[in-house]
């Protein structure tokens, strides 16, 4: 049904194209020159630009005979957002990755050495004897929640937290060691995201990305999980590594829009 033209009104759709010509670097623009970036003819800017000023959307400078965004723009989704935590926006976009690309999604922040599991949407992954319910805990340093999340830290911070942390192994393929975990979450940071192949529960596979907030801190992370036996790494991160990203950079794109009026849901920690 989105795919059809016929179920597409042109006029809106280009409207908006008229609204996402400005930007934080081109603030005010000519009529020529939102035709151009908008990919319309002068008459349909023109008219479009017009009615937007009727409704309130854009402005026009008359002594320089530009227009430009006014505030009212920001009641276009802000009143939502504004109303809404990041556990509430990340619930619909884990729930459409199971089952098809994950067993299990997941939304998760760091209190002190752990992961907590703020929001979760799971399918029919089998029973491993683990805990993974809304408000469970697992330890930062063997998750690959808690990595996608140390890797953004300050450096320093990464090497204290993990210090404190009790580091066990809890497979066989379980990072312990300090100076690894650090070259590990270089890698992480450098890849974008993380990566844990049974090493914070053996059979599972978990890809991870970060969460930013809009002073771009790292305040949560994102991850989609699957059982080993359902397909290999490669093919699993194939799939799953450009969703993982694909959301975390909604949602922090929702904070950043936001102007921290989102709560971050540290008060279900």
């Amino acid at each position: 049904m989105q795919d059809n033209p016929k179920n597409t009104v042109q006029s809106v759709a280009k409207a908006f194209a008229v609204l996402k010509a400005f930007d934080a670097t081109l603030p005010e623009l000519t009529l020529t020159e939102i035709s151009e970036k908008a990919g319309l003819d002068r008459g349909t800017s023109f008219r479009l630009a017009n009615t937007l000023c009727q409704l309130g959307y854009l402005t026009k400078i008359s002594r320089t005979r530009r227009f430009r965004l006014t505030l009212k723009c920001l009641e276009l989704g802000f009143s939502a957002l504004a109303q809404s935590d990041l556990k509430m926006l990340a619930r619909p976009l884990l729930k459409e990755m199971v089952p098809d690309i994950a067993d299990a999604a997941s939304l998760g922040m760091l209190d002190n050495t752990e992961i907590v599991y703020i929001e979760r949407a799971q399918g029919d992954l089998p029973k491993l004897n683990l805990d993974r319910r809304t408000g469970s805990r697992t330890s930062a340093y063997s998750a690959a929640l808690g990595h996608a999340i140390l890797a953004w830290k300050p450096v320093a911070l990464q090497r204290e937290i993990l210090e404190r942390s009790h580091r066990i192994k809890v497979s066989e393929k379980t990072l312990t060691e300090i100076e690894p975990l650090m070259e590990r979450l270089a890698q992480v940071r450098a890849r974008g995201y993380a990566i844990s192949d049974g090493e914070n529960a053996y059979g599972l596979r978990t890809v991870a990305a970060p969460i930013f907030d809009d002073a771009r801190e790292v305040v949560a992370g994102i991850s989609l999980t699957i059982h080993a036996d359902r397909m290999p790494l490669e093919d699993f991160l194939k799939r799953a590594a450009p969703e993982s990203l694909r959301i975390a950079n909604e949602l922090s794109r929702a904070l950043e829009l936001s102007f921290g009026s989102i709560a971050t849901s540290r008060k279900h920690i």
